[in-house]
């Protein structure tokens, strides 16, 4: 389409709107300084869809999904070019769109457009959407997100134009749930259905499955009672995924067996945030046959656990499951967490135990608690200090050298540090005493235990009358040189 001359055109892609400074402005009004032009109502799909791909706006690439459609003919006076580079894959979101346009103008532009997303517009009327979609033959994925959908009603007349779409996102239009079961009843061929964002407290049973649908993505609504949930099962038999998130979900409240025939395709089921707060509610989930990748984060029953606590317990709790919270759960991991849970319920009264601890003792029996082994290195030492006839109890720091330990002992033993002669005697050792005369030397080198001993020998001839022997036969029994 031509860029009009007398109004400003909006773009799609930035959501600016470009003023045309060649047109006309007889009033002067979109002029520097002056007030800007009051908001457009609405806009035609093929009006924006001309506009955004146009060969002066998106020329033409080769590539995958990309072609020239040109159209021979057009009605006399249609502002239409000749031609529109449009690529199989169409954004065309926040652009104002409110109708659809000429319905000729749709067929022959979009044979080959296979997605269209058509979120944030202002498409309030389902027959102008049907008039769309009805016209692009080989659509696949249509996103109508945060359209104001809520107050419209869909007939069964209209919702048969969307029966070759297998994609159909509905997130924050707060689309009616009657309106989801209208659409889920005309398409055939519908895999994938998003609906969050849309206040859903509740909804209603349908009397007519939907086999074919296989990914179902709730999140950011209302069902707090399982009720609401069990109504899903029957409605989608192929299901294979659930997400619904952020839900408030409070317990799982069926049988073991109406567990197993509500969702007997379910492989993942994601309850992040999600109001469970009991273990017998996340033991129900393994009555879903093939459930094997399970998301569970946020809930108030984990609340009070460690990180390691949690997944090792959720492990435990979920036999079957495969994936985790999006982590692989490796064979080595099971039977980790398998023997953590063992452990962690071993001091528990036998009326508290869960039923899935005896399980786990009949597989792996009874375990003992780990020991518990602290590989840190020691910081201090509490080492018993001799210096001629006296003794005293001293805590040390092993971070520290041989120079600042002599400091250190200065007020024990009244000696300066030039004045000393330094020994350590590990009690454990048979070789005696070791002396401790390298000053930059620092003390966990030695491997100072507590318990252990220093010996403070006095220098001759530094202020001081005693005489120090040779150390050669001291040992752990022989603290002071001899006289």
């Amino acid at each position: 389409m031509e860029p009009s001359l007398q109004k400003p055109t909006m773009s799609c892609d930035s959501g600016l709107v470009e003023r045309n400074i060649t047109g006309a402005d007889p009033e002067g009004m979109w002029d520097s300084g002056a007030v800007d032009p009051p908001e457009e109502e609405g806009r035609t799909f093929m009006q924006v869809l001309s506009e955004k791909y146009s060969p002066e706006n998106f020329p033409y690439r080769r590539g995958p999904g990309m072609g020239v459609v040109v159209v021979p003919t057009l009605p006399q006076g249609s502002p239409m070019k000749d031609r529109l580079n449009l690529p199989s894959v169409l954004v065309l979101a926040g652009c104002g769109i409110s109708h659809a346009g000429e319905q000729r103008e749709i067929a022959a532009f979009c044979a080959h457009v296979m997605e269209l997303d058509l979120s944030h517009n202002k498409l309030q009327d389902w027959h102008e959407i049907s008039k769309i979609v009805s016209n692009i033959p080989n659509l696949d994925f249509l996103n109508l997100s945060s359209n104001p959908l809520s107050e419209v009603v869909l007939e069964p007349s209209g919702a048969k134009a969307f029966a070759r779409v297998r994609r159909l996102v509905l997130n924050n239009t707060q689309v009616s749930w009657n309106t989801v079961l209208v659409l889920t009843r005309e398409m055939p061929e519908l895999e994938e259905l998003f609906l969050c964002l849309n206040e859903y407290t509740t909804v209603s049973a349908s009397t007519v499955p939907c086999p074919t649908l296989r990914l179902l993505h709730i999140t950011d609504n209302n069902l707090q009672d399982w009720a609401e949930v069990r109504k899903i099962g029957p409605m989608f038999p192929g299901l294979e995924t659930l997400v619904m998130s952020n839900c408030n979900l409070s317990s799982i409240q069926d049988s073991e067996e109406m567990l197993r025939r509500l969702f007997p395709n379910l492989r993942s089921i994601n309850l992040h945030n999600s109001a469970l707060n009991r273990w017998e509610d996340i033991e129900k989930l393994n009555q879903f046959p093939k459930l094997e990748d399970v998301r569970l984060q946020g809930i108030p029953l984990l609340q009070t656990y460690t990180n390691t606590e949690r997944r090792s317990l959720m492990v435990s709790h979920l036999p079957s499951v495969s994936s985790l919270n999006g982590s692989v759960v490796t064979d080595g991991e099971r039977e980790d967490s398998e023997r953590f849970f063992i452990r962690y319920h071993v001091d528990y009264p036998e009326e508290e135990l869960p039923y899935r601890y005896h399980c786990l003792v009949t597989k792996y029996g009874k375990l003992e608690p780990l020991a518990e082994i602290d590989l840190r290195p020691r910081c201090h030492a509490k080492v018993e200090v001799h210096c001629e006839n006296k003794v005293a109890e001293v805590s040390i720091r092993l971070d520290q050298t041989v120079a600042e330990l002599k400091k250190q002992l200065r007020t024990v033993v009244q000696l300066s540090a030039n004045q000393m002669r330094l020994y350590y005697i590990d009690k454990e050792c048979v070789f005696g005493p070791e002396e401790m005369k390298y000053h930059t030397r620092a003390l966990h080198s030695y491997s100072i235990q507590d318990g252990d001993e220093l010996l403070v020998v006095p220098k001759a001839g530094r202020g001081t009358t005693t005489t120090a022997k040779p150390l050669s036969n001291l040992n752990s029994k022989t603290l002071t040189p001899p006289p």
